[in-house]
């Protein structure tokens, strides 16, 4: 097993190399495209062996092979060939099976050194049916299908890394939440998603605390981004979002990459059970 020195905080040291990643092993889920994308990306550019999860986005593979060429990383990895390591590749994981994700962490690890630093729960979809009462029994299984995606994933995904994480002595989970945990949205009506992040949110300052003895636990809460997963908004409704803003505008995925960043270095190291909201302000009282 390769080693890699646990760092220990002492006070007058510098700052900016607690944010170097160099020898560490990331996964992060939902990185098809969107914010798990601009996370892998910005995990990579900081030194880490990146694996790139996605679900349905086969552009992933492209996206991936990107993110190799830009930051010459070496071990963006390919489940999908166990053994080999290519410049750039990315793996289908069906989030919502416990099975599938225990499998597809246990085999990254066996082939990264028998190390996982970080695991970045992105994955996540939208709920797009209105008022409970109007979706009729289509609602239900919407409903299952969020619950499954959006908080189910988050703790088959806890549960396989930690038992890496309690084993190693380190390690740090983020779970991408949302302000949909923490406020009402309207015009939108998206109860069951609201219910699932506001889960999310909770479940991971549960971990923070089962898991102080060795690893940290924390989530990001991100407001209205920019990116293909609200896409299907209609113009009117986003521009009621950016009246709302204080900033009045929507943010971009690469706005997240320093809270994602900071979460999962060295420069956390007393940093847990904590939900960083970046919205814009929106959220503010």
């Amino acid at each position: 097993m390769a080693t890699l020195d646990k760092y220990s905080p002492r006070d007058g040291d510098a700052v900016l190399p607690l944010f170097s990643l160099k020898g560490r092993t990331a996964i992060v889920s939902g990185a098809g495209a969107g914010i798990g994308l601009a996370v892998a990306d910005a995990l990579a550019e900081a030194g880490a062996n990146v694996a790139i999860w996605y679900n349905s986005n086969k552009k992933a593979v492209e996206r991936a092979e990107e993110i190799g060429k830009k930051w010459g990383v070496k071990n963006i990895y390919d489940v999908t060939n166990i053994g080999n390591l290519y410049p750039a590749a990315a793996y289908q994981v069906d989030v919502t099976s416990q099975k599938a994700v225990q499998e597809a962490v246990d085999k990254i690890v066996s082939e990264f050194n028998n190390r996982l630093d970080i695991f970045v729960a992105n994955a996540g979809i939208p709920w797009t049916k209105g008022a409970i009462l109007d979706a009729g029994e289509e609602g239900f299984d919407h409903y299952r299908k969020i619950i499954a995606t959006d908080l189910d994933s988050v703790y088959f995904s806890a549960y396989a890394a930690g038992l890496h994480f309690r084993r190693q002595g380190s390690g740090s989970f983020i779970a991408t939440a949302s302000i949909s945990g923490h406020i009402t949205n309207i015009p939108q009506l998206q109860t069951a998603y609201n219910a699932a992040k506001a889960a999310v949110i909770q479940y991971v300052k549960g971990l923070a605390v089962e898991w102080a003895g060795f690893a940290r636990a924390n989530s990001v809460s991100p407001g209205y981004i920019a990116t293909e997963i609200s896409d299907f908004v209609p113009k009117e409704t986003k521009n009621i979002w950016k009246e709302k803003i204080p900033f009045h505008r929507e943010g971009l995925a690469n706005e997240l990459k320093g809270a994602y960043l900071y979460l999962a270095s060295d420069a956390a190291t007393y940093t847990t059970g904590t939900d960083i909201i970046v919205d814009g302000g929106y959220v503010l009282p």
